[in-house]
């Protein structure tokens, strides 16, 4: 058993109200349960409680067991002073505030219905996967797409605070943003913290004065990652040598030490050579990305932006020096409907969210009209008969596995806690 399965008994009062006793054998009325606080201090405030027929305001703790108020210290704690009632599962110890008064206990589990109890169990019983693997297709329609909606939010929310960090850093300059954070996605896993700490390093006033010319934002981008230190032969990386090395000079660029380039386990495509010539060829093409990608409000506009050409050196090769056949190095649907996933929504769900602007049901549309994405995890979830038609589904479940199941929220959970009502 955790915690969290009682936070949810005390906070909804599922458990018989009637006849409640303390350990001490004082009787219990709860006017109010408190308010469910979930961070550091007693578990609910303010609770409204009648003892002994003495009426209580203050806060209530709760533990599995009475003596991890021990464990966790609270005696010493200046935050648990206010604490007017211990609510345990088992009732093993004493326990008293700093000044040695006895706090009054009620054990729980001789209150909670064993149908209850057996359903909870159930649910946190050991499974090959997530808790609930063998119910899931089972759940209302109605709470499941109500849930998906709330952890689509929630995952936008988790990706669009580091965007407004950063924006704030950078006093509001939400290209510079865009910047750095479609540099990750271009990226990937492999290579997208070096792209995004690159991104970081160099003033995005210099991307743009020299956008206007592919061979300067080649230089830059491939200068600043590190892969323009060897002797080559060819006469273009050599230029682009040339170039960076004026540009760094003329900008006073300060000193910037990259992580080496990852090209193990990708496919050609994938190359962070290929990516960041095209992430150069973006920049180049659209001066005002930022701008641009506000303004787009449907999927072709935002595929539109992102149909590119590389310098034409890249149609024959994947690597400086090493001539391969002629193939146009466009970006693919996929990887644009990556960028918008991961960078465009969030992005615009950021910038709206820091100027007050509920752009929210488009954004919805945009993902409800993609793909969704593959992988393990979204797998899993068609295996057990989830549905999952658009990349707003994928986004949400996937959101659900890590911040949820993964971690057993169970009782955080739209699912597991329809599953205790059954």
């Amino acid at each position: 058993m955790k915690e969290d399965f009682l936070h949810h008994v005390w906070q909804f009062k599922k458990f018989d109200l009637t006849n409640l006793k303390t350990t001490q054998g004082e009787f219990v009325q709860v006017v109010n349960a408190g308010q469910y606080l979930q961070r550091a201090g007693p578990d609910f405030f303010n609770a409204q409680l009648v003892i002994g027929g003495q009426r209580w305001a203050g806060n209530v703790e709760i533990h599995l067991k009475s003596s991890d108020w021990y464990h966790h210290s609270h005696e010493t704690d200046t935050n648990y002073d206010n604490v007017v009632l211990h609510v345990v599962w088992e009732h093993d110890a004493d326990v008293m505030r700093r000044n040695g008064a006895e706090i009054p206990v009620l054990e729980l589990r001789n209150y909670v219905d064993g149908l209850l109890l057996a359903n909870y169990q159930h649910l946190a019983s050991a499974k090959t996967w997530i808790n609930c693997e063998t119910e899931l297709e089972h759940i209302s329609p109605f709470v499941m797409d109500n849930w998906k909606e709330r952890l689509f939010f929630e995952r936008l929310e988790r990706k669009a605070q580091p965007m407004l960090q950063l924006a704030a850093a950078t006093n509001g300059d939400w290209e510079a943003v865009l910047f750095a954070f479609l540099s990750r996605n271009f990226g990937l896993n492999t290579n997208g913290n070096s792209f995004f700490d690159m991104a970081k390093s160099l003033p995005f006033n210099v991307v743009r004065r020299e956008s206007f010319e592919l061979e300067n934002l080649e230089a830059i981008l491939f200068g600043r990652s590190g892969m323009l230190g060897g002797t080559y032969e060819d006469v273009y990386p050599k230029d682009l040598q040339t170039r960076y090395e004026y540009i760094a000079h003329k900008y006073q660029l300060p000193v910037f030490i990259p992580a080496p380039a990852d090209y193990f386990r990708h496919r050609p495509d994938n190359f962070p050579t290929i990516r960041l010539a095209q992430l150069a060829a973006v920049y180049n093409t659209h001066q005002n990305l930022f701008s641009k990608i506000m303004s787009a409000n449907t999927l072709p506009e935002l595929y539109e932006l992102f149909n590119v050409q590389v310098q034409s050196y890249w149609l024959k090769h994947y690597r400086f020096d090493k001539e391969s056949p002629s193939k146009r190095k466009t970006l693919s649907a996929s990887f644009i409907n990556l960028l918008i996933i991961n960078t465009v929504v969030p992005v615009k769900f950021a910038y709206s969210k820091s100027i007050g602007k509920d752009i929210t049901e488009s954004l919805i549309d945009i993902l409800q009209q993609l793909s969704p994405e593959s992988n393990a995890i979204i797998d899993k979830f068609r295996y057990y008969k989830i549905p999952v038609q658009s990349a707003y589904d994928s986004q949400s479940l996937l959101q659900l596995k890590n911040e949820y199941c993964s971690h057993h929220r169970c009782m955080h959970c739209a699912v597991g806690l329809q599953l205790l009502k059954r």
